[in-house]
């Protein structure tokens, strides 16, 4: 009998309601990659969408190490 695939599904619930607390406001996130800045327009519980300037990031919850608002501008 062959196995089905199964669909697993990350979810960082404290990083998703910190990044929700954000919506329209700056912040800096660390990521496993590096880090980026700009304004959060978007939270999803697996993803948070970042804008700086005209480009727009997806960013995964699970490649979030911190998150903190840029009060800076």
């Amino acid at each position: 009998m062959m196995q089905q695939p199964e669909q697993v599904l990350v979810v960082e619930p404290f990083v998703f309601q910190a990044a929700s607390s954000l919506i329209g406001k700056r912040a800096v996130i660390e990521t496993t990659r590096g880090r980026i800045s700009g304004q959060i327009i978007d939270a999803k519980p697996d993803h948070v969408a970042v804008q700086e300037r005209e480009s727009t990031f997806y960013v995964r919850l699970c490649e979030v190490v911190w998150i903190m608002p840029d009060n800076a501008k």
